[in-house]
């Protein structure tokens, strides 16, 4: 696992430099239901937010649905797709807090697997395929790896979703120069993060930091960018 973490590069541009380079946002993953009111009933119980239902007679219906913190929503409904029901599979929410997530789903009714993370360098196996191949070993990461933690659940057509807890970016996946948080609850995890990270910085140094905001600060942004992180 580590070796193939180690080999993810960054998204460099391969063209011509002086290319204009255009944004291209990820909005919408649209997912098929059999059920429109039923799944609607679903995603809500979830607790993400319903943006729009729409429809067009007996013919056409749209649902549009959006995780907490989330910049790309799900569309489902009638006549929005050709694919068949629950074929939809492999569908990520980055969390911050692994457990804390999964602990969200049963409070909220939803069926979820226990935290499970990889088998090393060992991918052939005879589970469920996820983003690390087909080993799925109980618990989480035992190095507490950011990507390596994960949880899966289904709607009810069988969709498949998967949690990842991602804690630190690799190194070129956002803006260096923008730190940002999905929610209260994001910045409350890596406030708790820098709080331990800047004790362990003392314990080394001898005594109190008495500018411990800037080391925070300074922490918490190089986490997110993927940057070194300060000792």
């Amino acid at each position: 696992m580590t070796t193939l973490m180690n080999e993810i590069s960054s998204n460099e541009a391969s063209g011509d430099a002086r290319a204009t380079k255009i944004d291209q946002k990820l909005e919408v993953v649209v997912i098929p239901v059999s059920d429109v009111d039923r799944s609607k009933e679903f995603y809500a119980r979830l607790g993400w937010r319903l943006d729009a239902d729409f429809a067009a007679g007996g013919d056409w219906r749209g649902v549009q649905f959006t995780p907490p913190g989330s910049g790309c929503s799900v569309i489902f409904g009638k006549n929005v797709t050709a694919a068949r029901p629950g074929s939809a599979q492999g569908l990520y929410l980055i969390v911050s807090d692994i457990e804390a997530a999964r602990n969200e789903l049963l409070r909220r009714g939803v069926e979820a697997s226990e935290v499970f993370h990889g088998g090393g360098n060992v991918y052939a196996g005879p589970d469920e395929p996820y983003l690390f191949g087909r080993v799925r070993v109980s618990g989480p990461d035992p190095e507490h790896g950011s990507y390596r933690s994960f949880v899966s659940f289904s709607d009810p057509d069988g969709n498949g979703w998967l949690l990842q807890e991602v804690t630190t970016r690799l190194p070129g996946r956002i803006d260096s120069g923008t730190t940002t948080f999905a929610s209260a609850s994001d910045l409350a995890s890596a406030l708790r993060r820098a709080e331990a990270a800047h004790g362990e910085h003392e314990k080394r140094t001898g005594q109190h930091d008495a500018n411990w905001p800037d080391w925070y600060a300074e922490y918490m942004a190089a986490e997110q960018s993927g940057k070194g992180l300060p000792q």
